[in-house]
């Protein structure tokens, strides 16, 4: 008895043996970053932990355990759940035309009454899951067939369709990108790709006539920021006052202007990157971008190390979906691209954007510990 007690330890003889098996070094780099996020949001407030700060980090706290929690699970059981889960949430998406809450002018929230949950921000690492499922049941002599393209082209379609009647083009372009990364390193020919880009190029200008006003005017805004810096740019102009004001060094912690006096718009959701550099300066914004390049650089280790195809396939659009969160929420807050309302993960306020990345983190931490106990065996 006393041998199998001293075996479930880790080499310490104190901690348990599955906890002291986890990446604690990654899991340390989301902790700071979601204590950076603290400050941000205890900032953007004036100095206050209501009424953003605690309850992010409450969430925060608890989606991490569940993170960790997930890690226990059998790399199959995300497999054969995927496509169950993906219908569970098309389905949950028609529930939002029918009964969900309009705000802003969109209508994408299920009131869950401890949270407000939006179904789309979910379907971004599910698209990865289900997608990864149907290649790795697809035989590999089929994989450059049309029978290899079609269905994923329907899977990724359909919950774009429905983010984009709500509407949330941001969302739904995310929710593309994710799938046809995963598309990609399944092996579909890179000409399918170059065509399709041609494609788009040549519908873009005629589908752009399609959006809905306030989109129309936002890519547009993108193109001359300067047209309309008091209306539909003025989100756009205060985000670059504020990054540009804060320089090297920042204004210093509370000392933020623009957002304290309210001219920066959404200071503490899409735009929480803007409110940081005006206090952090460059210097945090380099820090934040680091510490993501660096978990994206993990997560695409462990696509490297996966023993399935599903877990490599898995692993890689789940960085994907890091790095595209990240990358776009960047380039949109220093206007580099049309603004989307694509949250930055782990400092933009809202629960379901901490849920959503806390279960690509749980997946591939599952899928790492997978791979680790099959190279110990």
């Amino acid at each position: 008895m006393a041998t199998l007690h001293t075996s479930s330890l880790g080499p310490s003889g104190i901690v348990p043996g599955p906890l002291a098996q986890l990446p604690w070094r990654i899991i340390g780099l989301v902790i700071l970053i979601g204590a950076f996020d603290q400050l941000i949001l205890y900032s953007a407030a004036g100095g206050s932990m209501n009424p953003w700060a605690f309850n992010q980090g409450l969430r925060f706290t608890v989606f991490l355990a569940m993170a960790i929690g997930m890690s226990r699970v059998p790399e199959n059981w995300w497999a054969f759940g995927s496509l169950p889960a993906y219908a569970g949430l098309v389905l949950a998406l028609i529930g939002v035309e029918l009964l969900g809450k309009v705000a802003g002018g969109s209508q994408r929230w299920i009131n869950l009454g401890f949270m407000q949950f939006q179904p789309s921000e979910l379907m971004k690492p599910m698209i990865v899951l289900a997608l990864a499922r149907f290649y790795e049941m697809l035989p590999v002599g089929e994989i450059r067939k049309f029978a290899a393209i079609w269905p994923a082209a329907v899977l990724i379609g359909v919950p774009a369709l429905l983010v984009i009647l709500q509407p949330d083009l941001g969302t739904a372009l995310m929710i593309c990108f994710c799938g046809a990364t995963v598309v990609f390193l399944a092996g579909i020919p890179l000409r399918l790709f170059i065509a399709g880009a041609l494609l788009i190029a040549v519908a873009a200008p005629i589908g752009i006539n399609f959006l809905h006003d306030y989109q129309r005017n936002r890519v547009l805004i993108f193109l001359d920021p300067e047209s309309d810096p008091l209306g539909t740019g003025y989100h756009i102009s205060q985000s670059k006052i504020a990054i540009g004001s804060g320089g090297v060094f920042g204004k210093g912690f509370l000392q933020g202007t623009q957002s304290h006096l309210d001219y920066l718009p959404e200071g503490h959701t899409d735009f929480a990157l803007a409110t940081m550099m005006e206090e952090w300066g460059l210097l945090g914004g380099f820090f934040l971008i680091g510490a993501f390049g660096i978990l994206i650089k993990w997560a695409i280790g462990v696509s490297l190390r996966a023993q399935s195809r599903f877990g490599r396939l898995t692993a890689a659009g789940l960085s994907g979906t890091i790095f595209f969160y990240c990358s776009i929420n960047m380039a949109m807050v220093m206007g580099l691209a049309p603004v989307v309302g694509v949250p930055l993960p782990l400092i933009s306020f809202g629960g379901t954007a901490v849920m959503t990345f806390m279960i690509c983190f749980g997946i591939l931490l599952s899928i790492d510990r997978q791979s680790r106990r099959v190279q110990r065996w």
